[in-house]
């Protein structure tokens, strides 16, 4: 499984060692779909998942064999604690989440924001089948400039979006911006697994197997293989938990999930 615990000194303090690294020094901020394309990361993103929106729904369910779900509910449920009334759903897709934590948290009010507008149709025509328009609403939004006021949520979801962040400090300082004191993020990510066997055959599957089924359904295979390229850069386990930590967050913590190939991080303003 991956370390998802922050390493102590001796006198039980968290080291922060990548307290003087600049903003945006991460690799995974310069991976891109297209990489001749001219066009930044994030309008890169926003047309890709353009691109694949009328599939996406069917390709998560198959590709992760349905563990997905419960990948979100074992991520939601880590707001049980606190009993959100108004939460914001960060890169919210189709609205999985969202309409996922409607019936588990039973808040007022959840906002899903994200940048593609082909993602927001399908959640949006997926609200209103089942009735959740007083709840639940979407908007086109960006995460490094989120549109409300400081301290205006209890609570904020990003399922599998961090990756796609332009500038991943950037993205989570503006998240916590818009929490209440004492509100709780919870992030859901993949992540790359450590025990060699499984390893092996995570490599291969997401090489070639995932980009390979992707441009079959998707007619997009350069957003599988992105997957993948976005993954292996990704600052997974204890790295992450001290960005959050630098950023100011307390009491993060990292939860790996089916052998370390997604982990859930979570931390409190």
């Amino acid at each position: 499984t991956l370390n998802c615990k922050p390493s102590q000194n001796p006198a039980g303090k968290t080291q922060n060692n990548l307290s003087l690294r600049p903003m945006s020094d991460y690799a995974h901020d310069n991976v891109v779909p297209y990489k001749d394309s001219p066009l930044s990361k994030k309008k890169q993103v926003a047309g890709m998942f353009d691109d694949i929106a009328f599939k996406y729904d069917f390709l998560n369910r198959f590709l992760s064999a349905g563990i997905d779900v419960k990948w979100r509910k074992k991520a939601i449920k880590q707001l049980l604690e606190i009993n959100p009334k108004k939460i914001l759903d960060v890169a919210t897709g189709t609205a999985d989440v969202a309409i996922m934590a409607s019936g588990i948290l039973k808040p007022d009010k959840i906002i899903g924001i994200d940048i593609s507008d082909g993602m927001l149709d399908i959640g949006r025509k997926k609200i209103e089948k089942l009735d959740l328009q007083n709840t639940i609403e979407l908007l086109n939004g960006d995460c490094e400039t989120i549109n409300f006021d400081d301290d205006s949520f209890e609570a904020v979801t990003v399922a599998f979006g961090v990756r796609n962040f332009e500038n991943l400090e950037k993205g989570l300082s503006e998240i916590k911006r818009v929490l209440k004191p004492g509100g709780k993020l919870v992030i859901l990510e993949f992540s790359k697994p450590k025990m060699p066997v499984v390893k092996s055959m995570y490599n291969v599957y997401m090489k070639i197997i995932c980009p390979g089924v992707g441009k079959l359904f998707s007619k997009n295979r350069y957003a599988y293989e992105y997957l993948d390229k976005s993954i292996k850069n990704f600052p997974e386990g204890k790295n992450f938990t001290y960005i959050l930590d630098n950023l100011g967050y307390k009491d993060t913590y990292c939860k790996p999930l089916s052998l370390g190939i997604c982990s859930i991080y979570c931390g409190k303003k």
